[in-house]
């Protein structure tokens, strides 16, 4: 792959990553967003649909992920990268909706701190900001 279209298509996955944060009111559903926004240490938690807010949240992750993968393949262009991270964003997955849920279900004010901070690498493309050095580290070591 040239370099101006590795750069054209990383340009074009950041753009799309973007593009989710921007447009996250509009694509999903999540009461959470207004209420992390506010004081909200000191409010009860917002009325919620559980499995709407679930499967949202899921979509979200899942477009993250992809947009994601999408950007380590274009920097490594390493099948054995990718599917070692599909493995890292499915077991991140399951543990991270587990533990969701249960803030969901059981939110008590004490915990909001927890769970703003574990709803954030639902939402956002975090892990991605943790798998791009780990695996520039492990290609320049080989």
């Amino acid at each position: 792959m040239s370099k101006p279209v590795k750069y054209i298509l990383l340009l074009v996955l950041i753009g799309l990553l973007v593009l989710i944060r921007v447009f996250e009111d509009e694509l999903f559903y999540d009461p959470y967003l207004l209420f992390f926004k506010s004081d909200y240490l000191h409010i009860d938690s917002p009325r919620r649909e559980v499995l709407k807010l679930t499967l949202f949240t899921t979509l979200r992750y899942v477009l993250n992920s992809a947009i994601s993968l999408g950007i380590i393949y274009v920097f490594f262009r390493d099948k054995s990268i990718i599917r070692f991270s599909v493995v890292i964003y499915a077991i991140a997955y399951v543990i991270l909706i587990a533990a969701f849920l249960y803030f969901v279900i059981h939110p008590r004010q004490e915990d909001y701190y927890l769970f703003f901070n574990l709803r954030r690498f639902l939402i956002q493309p975090i892990l991605l900001l943790l798998l791009l050095p780990a695996f520039y580290y492990y290609k320049i070591k080989q």
